[in-house]
């Protein structure tokens, strides 16, 4: 097996208590660095993980036994610094949500293009193997014919220092909370999707968006509910609405490692909950990584970053955009 040189660009959470775990456990990569804005930081990690800490970003991607990049960046910063390591001939695997809007998203998917490097998002959640397991159930008529979808994402105030409070670092509910529930709905429903409508709720403080909702529709009129938001009772489920019956995922986005995550399958008199097997997800979406870089397949990833930023863009076009007339728990 090929093996893939991976640096990390920046010392977020998620890289330290999810993403480099799995690097390291993912046959087929070796860990070589660790990149922060400080070189105290990027040690910190660096002790941890058994690679070696480099200060600057710049840095990272002048390095020549490097082949790909972890990015987890904020979405604000992600044009500056996706276009750097694709320009340095860098694989790229970066946070959601990839871009601020649609335009952003283009100008760095004709880089990757042009390159011919792969460029992916971390939407681990998709490489679940709960989802093929209600897949295979709704294609053998489990729930009769899908009438609606409906997926839910959300999750209490975290500190207001956090950067999902700050605009300007691409932070809001949209680029978050919500990225997952349009995603996980071109799963099910098609690539396809055009948005309906949708309204968006805005902190009067700060200005990035808190909750909203959004109506979008198939090609054969099948609709999905998506809602999100950073004020809200923790939700991460999705559920397919059937003419027979009704089929939800208890923990459809965030299972993590070791989870074993909930289905429910309802019909008329008759409910049952099965428990699926825990999954790695975040393996399983580096060991794709890893296919895509050695099967030189690059193109398939951009044209879903692509539909992705569209739609999400689209909900922002389309929204009612309600401001609150308090701050978040003022």
């Amino acid at each position: 097996m090929q093996t893939i040189r991976i640096g990390v660009m920046g010392a977020a959470n998620i890289a330290q208590k999810s993403v480099i775990p799995a690097i390291k456990a993912t046959k087929g990569f070796q860990l070589v660095a660790v990149a922060s804005r400080t070189l105290d930081k990027a040690q910190d990690y660096a002790s941890k993980f058994q690679c070696e800490a480099i200060e600057g970003y710049q840095t990272l991607l002048d390095r020549t036994d490097i082949d790909a990049i972890y990015m987890p960046l904020p979405t604000g910063i992600h044009k500056e610094w996706v276009l750097k390591a694709l320009e340095a001939g860098k694989h790229v695997l970066v946070e959601k949500s990839l871009a601020m809007n649609h335009e952003e998203a283009k100008t760095m998917v004709a880089k990757a293009e042009e390159k011919q490097l792969v460029l992916m998002e971390n939407f681990m959640f998709w490489y679940h193997s709960q989802h093929q397991t209600i897949q295979k159930m709704v294609a053998d008529g489990e729930i009769g014919e899908v009438r609606q979808f409906r997926a839910q994402f959300g999750f209490p105030p975290l500190p207001r220092d956090n950067f999902r409070f700050n605009k300007e670092a691409g932070g809001g509910a949209m680029l978050d909370s919500a990225a997952y529930t349009v995603k996980v709905s071109q799963m099910y429903l098609g690539f396809d999707l055009e948005v309906l409508g949708a309204q968006i709720s805005i902190d009067p403080v700060t200005g990035v968006d808190l909750f909203g909702s959004a109506l979008l529709v198939a090609p054969n009129g099948i609709t999905s509910q998506a809602s999100w938001g950073f004020d809200n009772y923790y939700q991460s489920a999705y559920e397919i609405w059937g003419s027979k019956g009704k089929l939800i995922a208890d923990r459809g986005f965030t299972p993590q490692p070791g989870f074993s995550p909930k289905l429910i399958v309802e019909q008329q008199d008759f409910r049952r909950e099965y428990q699926l097997p825990a999954d790695n997800h975040f393996i399983k979406l580096l060991t794709q990584f890893h296919l895509n870089i050695t099967e030189n397949q690059w193109q398939k990833p951009l044209a879903e970053l692509l539909n992705q930023s569209r739609l999400l863009s689209e909900i922002w076009a389309k929204a009612v955009i309600t401001t609150l007339p308090k701050p978040l728990h003022a």
